[in-house]
């Protein structure tokens, strides 16, 4: 195909389909680097593969680094965690969002530059997937209402820290009523006076039979949801106030229970900060 050509079909592909700001889909990938490989994993990660990986596809609009010092993993509950084996596994997460309705050309996409990236020995092996999955939107709530930056906003604006919760349905038909109640009751309650100015909430998707192998299928299609608490002061000076408690939220709605949650803080982008005190 020639340059002229390639120039075309890039433009024929702009001219159609979707192309609002809200954030329709996310990537949420919480990675643990294997010992001894931390500083080489997060230069790997933010030299090369934030860009190459992630922000450099097309419909991916917005992403954020974010890290968990050990002093913040050993805050995580419940203590035999669904998600994290052990609970503290996954010292870093990324959060990406992908604009609504262009899931499947993402896809394609990404799934292409990851083997082209494999093939060139552009992927650091040493690291294992806790938690990565592609999900759809289903709500967020606001603190303050109208007021405040709105989710397609959440991976730009300098908030603090973010509290990782995943929430499993006791069946996959009940899904759908837990997430009418933390959306309309649980959530605005926890929200009140809270240092979180909103929290996003998806259900995550299946990886496409051609993903990478080293990246697990996802856990919880059909039961799952996870929500993104984006906070406006470090966690850990919150969290006894405002986060020990989110698992007795959800037990009450007798829907479902709480898997995981995990305060973060965000990385400080080109720097290897932090990585001295993940052990």
């Amino acid at each position: 195909m020639s340059e002229d050509t390639r120039s075309e079909v890039y433009a024929e592909l702009a001219a159609v389909g979707p192309y609002g700001v809200r954030p329709g889909h996310a990537l949420i990938t919480m990675v643990e680097p294997h010992p001894g490989h931390e500083h080489a994993y997060n230069r790997w990660y933010e030299d090369d593969h934030y860009y190459a990986g992630a922000m450099a596809m097309p419909w991916m609009f917005a992403g954020r680094r974010w890290v968990a010092t050990r002093d913040l993993q050993l805050l995580r509950y419940p203590a035999e965690s669904a998600v994290a084996r052990p609970v503290t596994a996954g010292c870093y997460l990324s959060t990406y969002w992908i604009t609504a309705g262009r899931y499947a050309d993402h896809m394609r996409w990404t799934v292409a530059i990851n083997r082209r990236l494999n093939r060139d020995a552009r992927v650091h092996h040493d690291r294992t997937h806790v938690l990565t999955a592609f999900q759809d939107h289903e709500t967020t709530v606001y603190r303050d209402g109208t007021a405040g930056p709105r989710d397609v906003h959440a991976l730009d604006h300098p908030y603090a820290g973010l509290v990782l919760q995943v929430v499993d349905a006791d069946a996959a038909e009940r899904r759908a009523d837990l997430l009418g109640r933390l959306r309309d009751h649980h959530l605005p309650d926890l929200l009140k006076g809270s240092p979180a100015a909103l929290v996003t909430v998806f259900s995550p998707t299946p990886l496409p039979l051609d993903r990478m192998s080293y990246v697990k299928q996802v856990e919880g299609v059909g039961t799952r949801l996870t929500l993104l608490w984006f906070l406006e002061e470090d966690p850990r000076r919150c969290w006894q106030d405002h986060f020990t408690g989110l698992d007795t939220a959800v037990e009450t709605t007798g829907l479902g229970r709480t898997e995981l949650v995990a305060p973060f803080i965000p990385t400080v982008p080109g720097t290897d900060r932090y990585v001295a005190e993940l052990r």
